[in-house]
């Protein structure tokens, strides 16, 4: 009756045995799903928090009491690298663009008569800089009488993200001239303009898909019926790891560099650990068979 009783005890040995080492195998190689987010998810959105920035965007061109007759114009400078710089004209903001090597540079367009020229900087919380020198200049408008009202192109976003694969956005606003108006826009990606017509002034909305994270320089010109025109560039965002982008159309290709992760060293250890993890598995069942041997060797000693 023992030795009936002691050949069971040993057969249900080997069957744990045999099925710890087989859920072993399945549980090492077979990952376990990741559970889709439930009416009771919540998710969890910190901002980092970090000082302004103490150092302004000051224009060094043009000089003060400049006179143009032409208009856009460029305005440069020297700023703090990396920030976004926002220039306004007459309190009203004109472009925008980020600050690369200590220094920036866009092109703006000028009202008639005089222009009030100033550079905030602002940070990735969008905490502006101190204000620094403001410049004037004057526009004469030779065509002013033979077109009507100036045209003007402005927006309350100096920048603007979305995802890449998701629809950018953006608000602009399109004020005096004579309807209809044409739009040329360049997203700085390399596609081909994006070509919009508007019959009145007003509120235009713009739109754009970018595939690839970065940072792009967006350029708007609109001409209304009478050939007057206006312009403004900004700065869109295609959220991701990516350094900036450089302007297709200045570039004549995209130069956006992503930054690549070394994936070589964390693809060995996700080899390595199912490996590892049958290896103790196994090295369980030599013990377990161990014992299974000495039980039986005792056994047959009895």
């Amino acid at each position: 009756m023992w030795a009936k009783k002691r050949s069971i005890q040993l057969l249900a040995l080997a069957v744990i045995a045999s099925a710890l080492f087989a859920v072993g195998r399945a549980d090492a190689i077979t990952p376990l799903p990741t559970p889709a987010p439930g009416s009771s998810s919540y998710g969890l959105e910190a901002t980092k928090k970090q000082p302004a920035p103490t150092t302004g965007a000051v224009i060094t061109v043009p000089g003060n009491g400049a006179t143009f007759s032409t208009t856009p114009i460029t305005v440069s400078g020297i700023c703090p690298s990396d920030l976004l710089v926002q220039v306004y004209n007459n309190g009203v903001m004109a472009g925008s663009t980020i600050c690369k090597n200590g220094s920036f540079s866009l092109q703006i367009s000028l009202y008639s008569g005089q222009n009030e020229l100033s550079a905030l900087v602002y940070d990735s919380l969008d905490q502006v800089g101190p204000a620094t020198n403001a410049v004037t200049v004057t526009y004469n408008n030779t065509n002013f009488s033979s077109f009507g009202s100036l045209v003007t192109l402005t927006s309350n976003y100096g920048r603007r993200a979305a995802n890449p694969g998701s629809t950018l956005s953006w608000p602009l606003l399109l004020s005096g001239g004579n309807g209809p108006y044409a739009f040329s826009i360049d997203w700085g990606d390399g596609s081909p303009n994006q070509l919009k017509s508007q019959a009145i002034a007003g509120v235009v909305n713009i739109e754009h898909v970018y595939s690839k994270a970065g940072i792009y320089n967006l350029t708007v010109q609109v001409t209304d019926v009478n050939g007057s025109s206006a312009f403004i560039q900004l700065v869109a965002i295609a959220n991701g790891q990516a350094s900036t982008v450089e302007n297709a159309a200045t570039t004549g290709k995209d130069t956006t560099t992503v930054t690549r992760v070394l994936w070589i060293p964390a693809l060995v250890g996700f080899i390595m650990a199912p490996i590892a993890f049958v290896l103790g598995r196994r090295s369980e069942l030599v013990s377990l068979r161990h014992k299974l041997e000495k039980d039986a060797a005792a056994y047959k000693e009895l």
